[in-house]
């Protein structure tokens, strides 16, 4: 029997955790995004934490506010919203458990308390530009 977590606001993405594998929830992420075949795919490009100027802060959890704020912005731009969301995939700079917690603490400010989208974190030893720390894609569904 399957542990399905069905994302309330939104009828074209089933988030599901099976049985079988383990329970994902306190890392932030859900194993299964499944999409509706009447809905428009988004794919939003890799967020960074360069506020509209292009600066950066040098500060972790700055930079991760800030890419989950473009990440909204971008989706917004598309008619969508962090509730479409079925994949992210997300770059750290020198990962650790601490920037982990970190991360999980603003998506869950970012994305509400419900389950939270398939999710892949690829530690990275940097990105494209030197003081950049953290980037965030995603891959929504909206309505056709």
């Amino acid at each position: 029997m399957q542990r399905v977590q069905a994302s309330a606001t939104t009828a074209l993405v089933t988030l599901i955790n099976p049985a079988g594998l383990y329970d994902p929830s306190p890392y932030g992420y859900s194993h299964v995004a499944a999409l509706r075949a009447d809905c428009r795919i988004v794919y939003i490009a890799g967020q960074g934490g360069e506020n509209e100027r292009g600066e950066l802060s040098s500060d972790f959890r700055t930079q991760v506010r800030q890419a989950l704020s473009n990440l909204q912005t971008a989706l917004k731009a598309a008619s969508a919203s962090t509730a479409d969301v079925a994949k992210l995939t997300v770059l750290i700079v020198d990962h650790t458990e601490d920037k982990l917690r970190l991360f999980g603490s603003e998506l869950k400010e970012a994305f509400g308390s419900g389950p939270k989208p398939a999710c892949t974190l690829i530690p990275v030893p940097r990105l494209a530009l030197d003081a950049m720390l953290v980037e965030i894609e995603a891959v929504a569904a909206v309505r056709a």
